[in-house]
């Protein structure tokens, strides 16, 4: 049987995404918009069929709805093939009547699902981390190596460091120590000379750690006995990979290309926001590896007496008389005369109004979906079907760093204003 055929890849989903609230306020960190037209889990789920690997499952628990549609109207194999994506939501059996308590016990619950498969490999990913990688070479290093795990690692700087699991390994790359986020003096043991590994000496002092990336491939047999070894096993980083180091052996593989963890307010903004770069650090016009989403039939974008710098534009947008710069504006998205946007990502709408539906907004005292005349916006994620109103100012003069408007209207997280989903800004509102 070929080796494609006896592998499976699950992509986990996260936990409750509490440190991208609001944005996960009603929809599960992988479903999270990005790049204007894309949602989190296409890049995981973009990198396994660029990779041929076609067979994939997506472990969530929290607010799956929206994550469920997106997959179900996106991702659909030929008949004559058998590849798939599919949502694994947390079930309670009377085998595990709880929810899943971490990365690792949501794969040990749905093992009865995968074990049907009779694969003899199995790719772990995560669903909100932005990098492009061939999991072939990822797999090629674990079948030569005949690890029992291999771990995906990357070099990584000080600063960064402490928020990762680090390890150490031996001439062949076993990985002989692991620690999950050190700090302090555990963190300055975990120093490694990355010189050997390929990187100048003047990288290699500027990134003296190896960090986990969260992606494992398992010969599958091994992890269904690393899983049953300990029950209290809840989590990959913290309990399974230091345990199958001393009882198994444990392979890395070295990416020195772009990785970025999304999972915070910050990083995510950063990572939308250096999109609109000259030379940005994840590449959307990658022929060779390019990015799939759910395709969509809309017009053009239209922009009348309009100015725009260094953006990104999404499909089916209206944009009249704006002046917009270091953006990126999603699909849908109606921007009006006179409204300034600049250092933020607007997520866009689900739907187009009718003209109708806007006069009866109009006479409500509701602004449109959209942005209104004359608004001012700064350094703000303005999350979809949000309305925000005319001759507003969103430009958090003051620099407050964390605040929660009112009847959640609004939120300003790390100094970044977020209007959430289907958020109302009133007009001449100042934040």
């Amino acid at each position: 049987m070929p080796a494609s055929r006896k592998l499976l890849a699950v992509i986990l989903g996260g936990g409750a995404g509490t440190r991208l609230f609001p944005l996960t306020q009603q929809r599960s960190k992988p479903a999270v918009p990005f790049g204007g037209k894309y949602r989190l889990v296409d890049v995981a789920i973009s990198n396994c069929i660029n990779s041929d690997v076609l067979r994939m499952f997506v472990l969530t628990q929290y607010n799956s709805a929206s994550l469920n549609r997106h997959i179900a109207q996106t991702y659909r194999f030929s008949h004559f093939s058998d590849g798939f994506v599919e949502i694994l939501a947390a079930e309670q059996t009377p085998e595990s009547p709880q929810w899943f308590q971490g990365t690792a016990d949501a794969v040990r619950q749905v093992l009865p699902h995968i074990g049907d498969w009779g694969i003899d490999t199995l790719l772990i990913l995560s669903g909100d981390h932005l990098y492009s990688m061939d999991y072939r070479e990822f797999l090629a290093r674990h079948y030569e190596s005949d690890a029992d795990v291999t771990v995906s690692v990357i070099p990584s700087d000080q600063i960064s460091a402490s928020e990762f699991g680090l390890l150490k390994t031996d001439q062949t790359g076993r990985i002989i120590e692991f620690k999950e986020k050190p700090k302090g003096r555990e963190l300055e043991s975990m120093l490694v000379d990355t010189t050997t590994l390929g990187l100048s000496v003047e990288e290699a002092s500027r990134r003296p750690f190896l960090a986990s990336m969260g992606i494992y491939v398992f010969k599958y047999d091994r992890l269904e006995q690393f899983l049953a070894q300990d029950p209290e096993w809840v989590d990959f980083g913290r309990d399974v990979i230091p345990g199958a180091i001393r009882s198994g052996k444990v392979q890395a593989f070295v990416f020195n290309g772009y990785w970025g963890d999304i999972g915070t307010i910050t990083a995510f903004y950063r990572a939308n926001l250096d999109l609109t770069s000259k030379i940005p650090k994840f590449n959307l016009f990658d022929a060779e590896a390019p990015v799939y989403t759910r395709a969509r039939y809309l017009p053009p974008s239209k922009i009348e007496q309009s100015e725009i710098q260094d953006s990104i534009m999404s499909e089916g947008c209206i944009i009249d008389g704006s002046r917009i710069s270091n953006s990126v504006v999603g699909l849908r998205s109606r921007i009006s005369k006179g409204v300034h946007l600049d250092a933020s990502f607007m997520m866009g709408a689900d739907y187009y109004q009718t003209i109708e539906e806007m006069h009866a907004d109009l006479a409500a005292g509701l602004p449109r979906v959209g942005i209104g005349e004359g608004t001012i916006i700064k350094k703000a994620i303005i999350d979809k079907n949000a309305r925000i109103g005319s001759n507003a100012r969103m430009l958090n003069e003051e620099g407050i760093q964390n605040a929660d408007g009112e009847g959640g209207s609004f939120y300003i997280r790390d100094g970044i204003i977020i209007v959430p989903k289907n958020a109302v800004v009133r007009d001449g509102t100042v934040i």
